[in-house]
C-alpha cells in the first residue's frame, strides 16, 4: 500500500492544468480553462478545468473529477497506477506501508522482473537495428513483411541473436541473477548453463495497461516444421496469460473513443493494422477468451468485433469463449477474412479504408453465426441437430439481464425459424436453462453468505415511508456541505468559525437526520473529525479522498456552472460581490432552507397523525403542534424573503 504521506506529497505537487493540458488543448476563460472534451466528440468546447479548485467538468457528457481521476479516466488506469504515473511525473519517491514479508518479497520480485524486461527490450531492439545479424536477417524480414520504422519503434520490436547464450552473457555481465533470468523466461538452464530461450527470433514486447513490459512473444523467422512459430513468456509474477491482450496499451484510448474493439489472433495482425491507422485493435494470442480479458475490453467498450482468418481453424478460434462475452454484456460480432488471408495480409493488400468497409459490411452476429457453423457441421444427423438446439439455447439463455429481454426474444424467434423448431418450445428450453443457471448461482451466493450474521439486523420500513418521496431533492443538504467545505475555516464571529456555527445548528435542530445521502453524511462526519483533531480541512481533503464516492461528490459540489463575465464593468457601474465576499449570507441561507425542510417534514408527519383516530386530548395537542410548526415555517420564510399564502 502506498503511504498517505506519499499520496499527500503527490497531491501537493499536482498541477491540474499541467496534467490535463498534456492531453487537451486548453484556453483560458476568466479564472478557468476550457477545451474540447477528450471523452466525447464535440465541436464547441464544454470541458472546463478549474485550477483554483483543481477539478475538471464537462457540461456536455457529464464527466468530472480531480487530476488523479482524469488520469484514471483518460489512461484507463487503476487508482494505484494513476498515483504511480503521477509520482513518476513529479519525481516523488513512493513509500509503501509495512506489509508481510511474503508480500514484500513478491513485490520486490515483480519490480526486479520489470527492470529486467526493460533491459532485455532495449538489448533486443539494439540487436535488431544495430547488429549486422539483426539487420540482415530480422530487420530485412520485417521490411519484407511491410513493417516500417515507425511501427517497429512504436511496438519496440527487437531481435534475439541466434548465438546460444548471447543475451544470457550480457544479462549476467550486468549483474542480473541466474534465478531471475530463468524466472522471467528469457533464459533456460541446459546442462548446467544458461542459454537464451528466444534465440534467432523476432521479439514482440508485451505491455501492461501502464505501458510497462511484462513479457515477450518471440516469433520464428520464416517457417519451420520442428520449432513452434511463437514462444511466449511463461507465467510469473507479472505475466498471466489469461489477463493479457496484446496491444491494449496502444489501443485503449482509440477503443474508448470509437466505442468498438477489434479482436484479432496474432501479434503481426495488431502491428499491421496499427500501421494502417486502425488502432482500436488487440490480440488474444490465439487462446480462448477469458473472463479477465473480456472485462479488460469492457473497461473501454461494450462492442466487440472479432476478426479472424476464414479457414476452419480461424472459425473455431473465433467461437471459443464467446458465451462468456455474451454473459458479460458485450455485443459480439464476427468478421472472417476471405481468400486464405489473415488481418495482417488483408489490410496490407486492400488498405485501411477498404478494410474498414469490409468489416462494416461483413459483420455477423455471434449467435446466428454460431448457429450457421453448427448446422453445417451437423449435416443431416438428427442427434447432432438436437445438440445444436441445446447449444444455441444455452447461448441465448446467457442473455439474462433485464435490458437484454427484447434482444433475447428476437434471437429465439430467428433461431426457431432457422432450426425449424417450435418457437414456444425453444422459449421454454431457454427459460429452463436460465433458471438452472440462476439456481446454481443462488446456491453459490448462499454458500458465500452463510458466514455473515443477519439475524436481527433487518431494518423495518416505517408506515409513513411515503413521506420520503416528498423530500428526495437533496439540494439543501448539498448546499450546506458545499458551504462547510469551502468556508468552514472562515471567521463567523468573534467566538467561532463557520464550521463551528454549522455544527451547532445541525446538532441543536437535529438536522443530520435529513441527510439521506450517505456520502454527504460521510463528508460531514469526516470534516467534523478532522476539525476536532486540530486540522484545518480544505477542499483537497475531499477532492483527493481515499473513497472515490466522496471524491466524485466533492467535485460535483464544487463545480460552478456559471461565472461572472469579465466584461461586467464595461457595461455596468459598480462591483458585484462574489461568493467569497458573501459567504456569511450564503451559509445563513443554506441553514435556513435546511431548517425549513425539517419543519415541512414535521408538519406532514403531524398531518398524518391528525388523519388517524385520536382522543380529544391528543387531537388538541396535535392541533397546537400544527399551529406552532406553521408559525415556525412562516418565520423561516420571512428570513429567506418568501411569502406564504394561507
Amino acid at each position: 500500500m502506498i503511504t498517505q504521506q506519499t499520496i499527500q506529497e503527490i497531491q501537493n505537487r499536482i498541477d491540474i492544468i499541467d496534467i490535463v493540458g498534456s492531453f487537451v488543448k486548453l484556453k483560458r476563460r476568466g479564472t478557468n480553462f476550457i477545451g474540447n472534451c477528450p471523452f466525447h466528440h464535440e465541436k464547441t468546447p464544454s470541458f472546463t478545468v478549474s485550477p483554483s479548485k483543481e477539478i475538471y467538468k464537462c457540461f456536455g457528457c457529464g464527466k468530472s473529477g480531480n487530476a488523479i481521476g482524469f488520469v484514471m479516466d483518460h489512461e484507463k488506469y487503476s487508482y494505484v497506477e494513476a498515483l504511480r504515473w503521477l509520482a513518476q511525473r513529479y519525481n516523488v519517491e513512493i513509500e509503501e506501508t509495512e506489509t508481510s514479508p511474503e508480500y514484500r518479497e513478491q513485490q520486490q520480485l515483480a519490480d526486479s522482473l520489470h527492470i529486467l524486461n526493460q533491459f532485455a527490450s532495449k538489448y533486443f531492439s539494439a540487436q535488431l537495428k544495430e547488429s549486422e545479424e539483426g539487420q540482415n536477417i530480422a530487420l530485412t524480414y520485417l521490411k519484407e513483411r511491410g513493417f516500417d520504422d515507425a511501427t517497429i519503434h512504436k511496438f519496440q520490436l527487437g531481435y534475439c541473436p541466434a548465438q546460444r547464450d548471447a543475451f544470457a552473457k550480457e544479462a549476467l555481465k550486468n549483474q542480473y541473477s541466474p534465478d531471475l533470468l530463468k524466472r522471467s523466461g528469457l533464459c533456460v538452464e541446459r546442462d548446467g548453463e544458461l542459454v537464451d530461450n528466444y534465440r534467432g527470433r523476432i521479439i514482440f514486447p508485451i505491455h501492461n495497461q501502464s505501458g510497462k513490459i511484462i513479457g515477450f512473444g518471440a516469433r520464428i523467422i520464416g517457417s519451420s516444421d520442428r520449432a513452434p512459430k511463437y514462444i511466449n513468456t511463461p507465467e510469473n509474477e507479472l505475466y498471466v496469460k489469461s489477463r493479457i491482450l496484446y496491444g491494449s496499451y496502444f489501443a485503449r484510448q482509440t477503443i474508448d473513443r470509437l466505442d468498438e474493439c477489434f479482436l484479432v489472433e496474432g501479434y503481426t495482425d495488431v502491428t499491421a493494422m496499427h500501421q494502417a491507422g486502425i488502432e482500436n485493435v488487440v490480440a488474444s494470442g490465439g487462446t480462448s477468451l477469458t473472463i479477465d480479458q473480456l472485462r479488460l475490453i469492457k473497461k473501454y467498450t461494450n462492442n466487440l468485433t472479432i476478426i479472424y482468418d476464414g479457414d476452419a481453424a480461424g472459425v473455431k478460434a473465433a467461437l471459443r469463449g464467446l458465451d462468456l462475452a455474451i454473459e458479460e454484456g458485450l455485443n459480439v460480432q464476427l468478421v472472417l477474412i476471405p481468400d486464405k488471408e489473415d488481418p495482417d495480409s488483408y489490410v496490407k493488400k486492400v488498405g485501411a479504408d477498404a478494410f474498414r468497409d469490409f468489416v462494416k459490411q461483413n459483420k455477423k452476429d455471434f449467435i446466428l453465426f454460431q448457429l450457421e457453423v453448427a448446422l453445417k457441421d451437423a449435416g443431416n444427423d438428427s442427434n447432432s441437430k438436437a445438440a445444436v438446439v441445446n447449444q444455441i439455447a444455452e447461448s441465448i439463455s446467457r442473455l439474462n439481464r433485464t435490458e437484454d429481454f427484447t434482444r433475447q426474444q428476437d434471437y429465439i424467434k430467428r433461431c426457431a425459424q432457422i432450426l425449424k423448431v417450435d418457437e414456444q418450445g425453444l422459449t421454454a428450453l431457454v427459460k429452463k436453462l436460465a433458471q438452472e443457471k440462476l439456481g446454481k448461482d443462488e446456491k453459490r451466493l448462499q454458500r458465500e453468505a452463510e458466514a455473515i450474521p443477519v439475524a436481527g439486523t433487518e431494518e423495518k420500513i416505517p408506515e409513513d415511508a411515503g413521506l420520503d418521496l416528498l423530500f428526495k431533492d437533496e439540494s439543501n443538504e448539498q448546499a450546506v456541505i458545499r458551504s462547510l467545505i469551502e468556508f468552514g475555516s472562515r471567521v463567523w464571529d468573534d467566538t467561532k468559525t463557520v464550521a463551528e456555527f454549522i455544527f451547532e445548528e445541525v446538532d441543536r435542530d437535529g438536522l443530520e437526520e435529513l441527510f439521506d445521502n450517505k456520502v454527504l453524511i460521510s463528508i460531514l462526519q469526516d470534516y467534523r473529525s478532522l476539525y476536532h483533531q486540530g486540522s484545518n480541512p480544505t477542499e483537497k481533503n475531499f477532492l483527493y479522498h481515499a473513497d472515490p464516492n466522496i471524491c466524485q461528490m466533492a467535485v460535483s459540489l464544487l463545480t460552478e456552472k456559471h461565472q461572472i463575465s469579465p466584461n461586467w464593468n464595461k457595461y455596468f457601474k459598480g462591483d458585484i460581490l462574489d461568493r467569497d465576499q458573501r459567504y456569511r449570507e450564503e451559509v445563513v441561507s443554506c441553514m435556513t432552507y435546511l431548517k425549513l425542510k425539517k419543519v415541512k417534514r414535521l408538519i406532514l408527519e403531524n398531518q398524518l397523525d391528525l388523519e388517524k383516530e385520536q382522543t380529544a386530548d391528543d387531537m388538541m395537542l396535535l392541533l397546537q403542534t400544527h399551529r406552532h410548526l406553521k408559525q415556525l415555517e412562516m418565520d423561516l420564510m420571512k428570513g429567506v424573503g418568501t411569502v406564504i399564502f394561507k
